[in-house]
């Protein structure tokens, strides 16, 4: 026992001294860790618009100075994450994303512009137009390409375009996407940044899928819309997570089928959010219960609803700015607004050609453009419908202003489509209209559409165009009109008819079968100008002309009338039917060289006409719109059935006949004529237009040999309208009045006109 006592205290010596070292190392560490600098990670997740309460948290952030280590998002949450590791701030998003229009955004509308003139010609008359192949009719991947997005996203991250991986980003940051063939969760965190956002906010049925390198990704969401565990696997210490996913509605809110199916794909979502809670560090939850995925048009609120949120936690904030011991300040970075073009570098085009794709581009020289300008570039390429994607990298070129456009092009794979309308109107009726348009007919760069109406005044419209951009392009018309309708006799009558006396109005079948083929070329950009021949064929008679021959068909006109002709054509309003902004100019020139038929006194004669118009902004929801016609002919072998006629309200008329408030169609006629137009567009709310319209014209047989197109108008109308823009086209109304006559008249219309 003596040897054990002298070595149990030795012993007992030793251990203490081991636990006090021990407890001091602990200590030490546990005090090194309590100085040094947590890690901060900021998760976003997806939820549409209810994802502007991002903003509204992250400019709660940036008050407070905390320093963000690391951002995951989804969607919407990785749009905005992307855009804040870019370097922007959240008073700057705010900024962004209160002056964009999501309509326009969202469903790839691009300006009127951007289609060349034959587009908008052959576009603006449908309601739907569906992919039509091998006779039968699908559906497409999505209702927008997205073009928009990466636009606005590119732009907006072109300062950091040229790093790959998003790791060296000001702020680190990944996103998730879902690969759709396979149903796998991928990280985004290299490639392009705009890219890889724009795929993973490819919301299903909205967003056609985005295709990185041969992966067909969608919305990450769909797998997983808060990466909470990926973003700790990064290191990070303390995580705030923000969520604007839906809760799961009661049986009072599930009264439709698309709110069933919404709450049957959120049951994995929000199950999942129950573990992924718990990872958070400081969750913080915005009251987005009144707003929708498509509410971007009450982001403010919800932007101010994400401050709120924010605030709520703001004692845990403080305590994690208390940790940092920098103080971040966001110096504000803003987007390129001008650029040169060094050169232009095009893959993927197997149909197209080069010079056909940048002449869309219409930046063909080495100048500098606004972004704008660079951007509706790339829209004129989209907006052909030739082409589903193209997704381009600006690489810095030598000289410091001057970026090589790199692009890869994906062409449509449908290049048949289905067109459908319908229409009604006081001179054609009723209509339902059946298109059928075809690309690459015969040529890489050709268009052939076909128009049959079927109604109350069946006819028919094709056309076929190749199209050469810069160059001289080629075009072929044909047209067949028809309607019945009273109509002002001296049209129809000869000048020496001793019945120009007695009738005030008969009631004639009019037939005008058409043909043009005419070359094309563009210049200054915004000019169209056409020069070619044409075959009409026009017949024009009654039945009830006289009482006791009813049943006797009295022809007035039944020509072959050959003519050559030229156009100049100008257009840059921003809405065909409510402009806002813009100009319009359409001259025309026909001059007849022969006829055949009826017609046994023709001398060679010429008719010239223009169009111009002028629209101009008052305010937010005013409008001024400015027009002005004219026209005379020239010879003394023109006939009166190719005379102008004015009256009624219409678009699309044929030959030499025009609107005017206050007169029944086809009212006021001569050789000559000058009319004036002015209207006022208020715009009660969104597509509800008020409209207050007067006229005023000058209408008579040598008009401008009497200089009597300078004097006081002889005929002048007023009118009133409501217009409510659809989806099928405008529904209008309008009441019309003259006071030479006292005379009033109700015009309706029904859908885009054809």
């Amino acid at each position: 026992m003596a040897r054990f006592r002298p070595y149990c205290k030795s012993t007992r010596q030793f251990i203490c001294i081991a636990t006090f070292l021990i407890s001091y190392f602990f200590c030490f560490q546990s005090s090194a860790q309590e100085n040094e600098e947590p890690k901060v990670g900021l998760v976003l997740s997806g939820g549409g618009a209810k994802g502007f309460a991002h903003i509204g948290v992250l400019k709660v952030i940036d008050s407070l100075g905390i320093k963000v280590d690391y951002i995951a998002g989804t969607s919407m949450g990785a749009i905005i994450g992307s855009l804040y590791a870019t370097g922007y701030s959240g008073v700057q998003l705010e900024t962004f994303f209160n002056s964009i229009d999501f309509d326009v955004l969202i469903n790839d509308e691009f300006e009127r512009s951007s289609k060349t003139f034959y587009e908008r010609e052959n576009a603006e008359k449908y309601a739907v137009s569906l992919p039509f192949d091998n006779f039968s009719v699908s559906l497409p991947s999505g209702l927008s390409r997205g073009q928009n997005v990466y636009n606005l996203l590119y732009q907006l991250m072109l300062p950091v375009s040229d790093i790959k991986d998003f790791s060296k980003l000001p702020i680190p940051f990944f996103c998730i996407a879902t690969d759709i063939e396979t149903g796998e969760s991928l990280i985004m965190d290299k490639g392009s940044l705009a890219e890889a956002v724009t795929a993973s906010g490819a919301l299903p049925s909205l967003f056609q899928p985005v295709v990185i390198n041969n992966r067909i990704l969608i919305d990450g969401g769909v797998t997983n819309n808060f990466p909470v565990q990926e973003l700790r696997a990064k290191g990070m210490d303390i995580i705030i997570g923000v969520d604007v996913q839906d809760a799961l509605k009661d049986r009072e809110s599930l009264k439709t089928a698309p709110e069933i199916l919404i709450q049957i794909n959120n049951f994995r979502t929000i199950n999942a959010m129950k573990e992924k809670v718990s990872l958070t560090d400081i969750y913080i939850k915005p009251d987005i219960t009144n707003f929708s995925v498509i509410s971007f048009d009450e982001g403010r609120n919800i932007i101010e609803n994400g401050e709120i949120a924010a605030k709520n936690k703001i004692t845990q904030l403080i305590d994690i700015k208390n940790r940092q011991q920098v103080t971040v300040s966001t110096p504000p970075i803003m987007p390129l607004d001008s650029l040169r073009i060094a050169s232009v570098e095009i893959n993927g085009n197997k149909r197209f050609t080069r010079s056909y794709i940048l002449g869309k581009f219409k930046f063909r020289d080495d100048r500098k453009i606004s972004y704008s300008k660079f951007k509706k570039g790339i829209n004129n390429l989209i907006a052909t419908n030739n082409f589903e994607t193209f997704r381009y990298q600006l690489e810095t070129a030598d000289n410091e202003d001057a970026y090589h456009l790199k692009g890869n092009i994906k062409e449509s794979e449908t290049s048949t489509f289905l067109k459908l309308g319908v229409h009604y109107d006081g001179l054609y009726k009723s209509a339902a209209l059946a298109n059928l348009t075809k690309q690459q007919l015969l040529f890489k760069n050709d268009l052939a559409s076909l128009d049959i109406i079927l109604g109350d005044n069946s006819r028919y419209n094709f056309d076929y165009f190749i199209d050469k951009g810069f160059y001289i392009s080629i075009g072929v018309k044909s047209r067949f009109n028809h309607f019945s309708k009273g109509i002002n006799p001296a049209i129809a009558l000869g000048d020496d008819s001793p019945l120009l006396g007695t009738l005030n109005r008969i009631d004639v079948d009019l037939n005008d079968f058409t043909n043009q083929v005419y070359l094309q070329t563009i210049f200054r950009k915004d000019f169209a100008l056409r020069l070619g021949g044409e075959y009409k064929r026009l017949k024009i008679t009654s039945e009830t002309l006289f009482e006791e021959n009813q049943d006797q068909e009295v022809t007035f006109d039944n020509t072959d009338y050959f003519s050559l002709y030229g156009n100049l054509v100008f257009d840059d309003y921003d809405n065909p039917y409510f402009p806002k902004n813009g100009f319009y100019f359409n001259g025309d020139f026909h001059w007849y060289v022969g006829v055949a038929g009826f017609n046994t006194d023709f001398e060679p004669f010429s008719i010239a006409k223009a169009d111009i118009g002028y629209a101009f902004s008052l305010s937010d929801r005013m409008a001024f719109k400015a027009e002005t016609s004219g026209g005379f002919n020239i010879g003394e072998g023109a006939t009166n059935t190719l005379n102008f006629a004015l009256g009624g309200y219409g678009r699309n008329f044929i030959n030499n006949f025009f609107s005017f408030y206050g007169y029944d169609y086809l009212d006021l006629t001569g050789d000559s004529f000058v009319k004036a137009c002015f209207t006022i567009d208020y715009e009660l709310f969104n597509n509800h237009h008020l409209l207050l319209a007067a006229n005023y014209a000058n209408v008579e047989n040598g008009l401008f040999e009497t200089g009597n197109w300078l004097s006081a108008p002889d005929f002048t109308g007023y009118a009133l309208g409501y217009s409510l823009e659809t989806f099928l086209g405008p529904l209008e109304g309008k009441y019309t009045y003259s006071p030479e006559t006292g005379n009033s008249y109700w015009f309706f219309n029904l859908g885009f006109w054809f």
